[in-house]
């Protein structure tokens, strides 16, 4: 199984090759991460490997979360590799709180998502969304782990905490800053 390629990305249309070695991987990607590629001269990306009894395909994404929330919606049936790499186009984050509000029309608003499909993810991903929140942390940068720990002794929770924590950016400010402004945010003022 082939979980993470680093080469030289050739974007044509929705597929990446991606060159690893003098060999050429043709991979299926969103179309931000397609966006993103385009401009690289080197990438790396995990990889996703389907296979079905007619076919072997890959799928990319920059970051071990969009990857793990793409498997976690092929793991929804009725939900296809094609449908759930649309649906990740969207941010992480927008795809956790459209789960955790019940926002049914977030995910109607793709192509090949029903009301009942999209009423079968909320229900089936409600109880997953552990692992997508432990995995971002992990990822985090001591500087942005220092904030969230000040935060979450203030009472806050770790979801609200996240939300603060994507509408600043952290890393180009100080400590003091992005508490100020995470505050801010969260207190609603």
């Amino acid at each position: 199984m082939i979980a993470l390629l680093t080469g030289k990305p050739l974007c044509t249309g929705q597929e990446c090759i991606m060159m690893c070695g003098g060999v050429g991987y043709g991979v299926r990607v969103a179309p931000h991460t397609l966006e993103m590629l385009t401009s690289k001269s080197e990438a790396t990306l995990y990889i996703h490997t389907h296979v079905r009894e007619d076919a072997l395909q890959l799928f990319g994404f920059l970051t071990r979360e969009e990857k793990y929330m793409f498997e976690l919606l092929l793991s929804v049936s009725g939900v296809g590799p094609k449908t759930a790499l649309a649906i990740t186009n969207g941010s992480s984050a927008d795809i956790i709180d459209a789960i955790q509000t019940n926002d049914v029309s977030f995910f109607t608003s793709f192509s090949r998502v029903g009301k009942k499909v999209a009423q079968k993810i909320i229900i089936e991903l409600k109880s997953k969304l552990g692992g997508v929140e432990d995995l971002a942390l992990g990822d985090e940068t001591p500087h942005v782990s220092d904030i969230r720990a000040a935060l979450e002794s203030l009472g806050y929770s770790k979801m609200e905490v996240s939300k603060a924590l994507r509408a600043i950016k952290p890393e180009e400010i100080s400590i003091q800053q992005a508490i100020k402004q995470s505050v801010h945010i969260l207190s609603g003022t």
